[in-house]
């Protein structure tokens, strides 16, 4: 299964969360907090090709008001404040509502041009918010490709989990998100994880797909991958057996054309 898409974190609640971020750095400029005197990388070293979307630092040191307004930006997709407050040393990492960071909050937003910027300049696209969705997995099970590209360029966990115990894949086959599918079996997500419902991402193409158009090329794009369709359920029912069972004719023709062995 897939998370259900969050409503976009409104702007008052991303100033909340600012008022609150100044609050707990207000002092002295070398208090003890971890997000006060953590140093940020630079954009140039925080990804060995940096690119027009990169915000140079003017400071290497975390600035509170800075991820105060990263935080508001993210939140009301204002890339330009975005690329400011980067500029002006915003913690990348810091966390607001729902234990999400800017980069998580622009990817919910499907808000590419944020999150690309935060890319850029070195945040964390494994960083997960209290769902235990990341960059990556959000933009995967949701088809956000560009999002998506953006963190598989800059180191994305192709093997990390979501809260089903499931990988990107997955929730993108069940969506039939033929392109983002294409993406992560091409980043060499793993094929048949079984996740905590018992079900692969074959398994979700079939039994929460509707054997349309889509959800075939889906199917026939994980059976040319290599995708296992001996995997059965959590009570041994094949995909295969789901999609005759659902009366999905063109489905079990895809299970049946012969392949290549591998």
């Amino acid at each position: 299964m897939t998370p259900p898409r969050s409503a976009r974190l409104s702007v008052a609640a991303a100033a909340a969360v600012a008022v609150t971020a100044l609050a707990g750095c207000a002092g002295s400029d070398e208090t003890t907090s971890d997000s006060a005197t953590a140093t940020v990388p630079s954009a140039s070293a925080s990804s060995s090709t940096p690119t027009s979307n990169a915000a140079p630092r003017t400071s290497t040191r975390v600035n509170p008001a800075a991820t105060a307004r990263l935080h508001v930006a993210a939140s009301s997709g204002d890339v330009a404040e975005v690329r400011r407050a980067i500029a002006d040393g915003a913690d990348l990492e810091s966390r607001g509502a729902e234990g999400r960071t800017p980069l998580v909050v622009a990817t919910k937003n499907q808000d590419a041009a944020s999150a690309l910027a935060l890319l850029d300049a070195g945040a964390d696209p494994n960083a997960k918010d209290d769902l235990q969705d990341s960059a990556f997995l959000y933009a995967g099970a949701e088809g956000f490709d560009t999002i998506l590209h953006g963190t598989l360029r800059h180191g994305a966990d192709v093997t990390s989990l979501n809260r089903y115990g499931g990988t990107a894949l997955i929730p993108a086959a069940e969506h039939a998100h033929t392109s983002t599918i294409s993406i992560l079996i091409n980043a060499g997500v793993p094929l048949d994880v079984v996740n905590k419902s018992g079900w692969t991402a074959l398994l979700e193409a079939v039994v929460l797909g509707d054997g349309d158009a889509a959800h075939v090329d889906a199917v026939r794009q994980l059976l040319d991958a290599g995708a296992d369709p001996s995997i059965g359920d959590f009570d041994g029912v094949t995909p295969r057996q789901h999609a005759v069972d659902r009366g999905q004719t063109a489905v079990v023709a895809e299970f049946d054309r012969p392949r290549p062995k591998r």
